[in-house]
């Protein structure tokens, strides 16, 4: 509805309707810039792809050389791959890391997606970012890093200091179910110690709540990786026909902001844009 109004021998008139968009996108707007004001500064949530290549047990492992996906590995560092070429003829990759430090929460933002296929061939069938099962796979510790018990192929992380990893490895964690011995997949929030290998999968448990991993003191860096050998037991390999990724969304310390700062810019922007043209439109009236 529009009401006439007189000023100065002549009308103008005022659009109800777009002057309250204009202030319900200003209030929101200016909720925005508030939520991220408020943010601590030490505050971070990124997006993290994995590979299938990035092997959990080459977290933090800047001392060797990887040889090429046709060659075998040699001692004593080495994985476990096909006596043969495989059709994707992968090389395993370091594993991605964020900066961190002891005591911080490392909280899932967004669920986990994406696939691997842990065969010989490319695509199907292709495991998601929570595995394959609720349990089955055993393998041995590497390099100072634990072994892994738990849902064969799931995404999995691990804590680690400035150091290259050596020496003893720690206990694994079994993330096999209760009823063997383990502690589940269901939990809510986990401490591992330095060097424990955890699983993630896709980063919410049975009741839909993101699940959260507090670094262990002397932590400053926590790494994305995947747990593979043949069988998805024994010695650490068979990376060399991993096609595929997954893909997670982290935060540190703090979950990301309701409305990510892009979408904040852009609205914010968009606001003084409606001023201007609201301002325009009364002066041309």
């Amino acid at each position: 509805m529009r009401y006439p109004r007189k000023q100065k021998g002549y009308s103008t008139f005022i659009d109800t309707q777009q002057l309250k968009k204009f202030i319900n996108r200003l209030r929101l707007s200016l909720c925005a810039l508030v939520l991220l004001l408020l943010l601590p500064s030490s505050a971070m949530a990124v997006f993290v792809t994995v590979d299938g290549s990035d092997a959990i047990w080459l977290a933090g492992r800047t001392d060797i050389v990887i040889p090429p996906a046709s060659d075998p590995w040699g001692p004593p560092d080495g994985m476990l791959r096909h006596s043969g070429p495989t059709p994707e003829e992968i090389q395993e990759t370091l594993p991605p890391f964020l900066s961190l430090s002891g005591g911080d929460e490392v909280k899932v933002s967004d669920l986990a997606t994406g696939g691997i296929s842990f065969f010989n061939g490319f695509g199907a069938p292709l495991y998601g970012p929570s595995g394959n099962g609720v349990g089955g796979s055993t393998l041995s510790s590497f390099g100072g890093i634990s072994g892994y018990l738990g849902p064969e192929g799931p995404l999995v992380g691990v804590f680690l200091d400035d150091s290259i990893p050596d020496g003893t490895a720690p206990v694994a964690i079994n993330f096999n179910p209760v009823g063997d011995g383990g502690i589940g997949i269901d939990f809510l929030t986990l401490s591992p110690d330095l060097g424990q290998i955890f699983y993630i999968g896709d980063g919410v448990n049975s009741g839909g709540e993101f699940q959260s991993f507090f670094a262990p003191t002397g932590a400053t860096r926590v790494f994305f990786g995947i747990p593979d050998g043949f069988g998805f037991d024994g010695v650490p390999g068979a990376y060399d026909d991993n096609d595929g990724a997954y893909r997670i969304g982290v935060g540190i310390n703090e979950p990301p902001p309701a409305i990510p700062v892009p979408a904040a810019v852009w609205l914010f922007g968009t606001a003084l844009i409606g001023l201007a043209g609201f301002a325009r439109r009364k002066k041309a009236a």
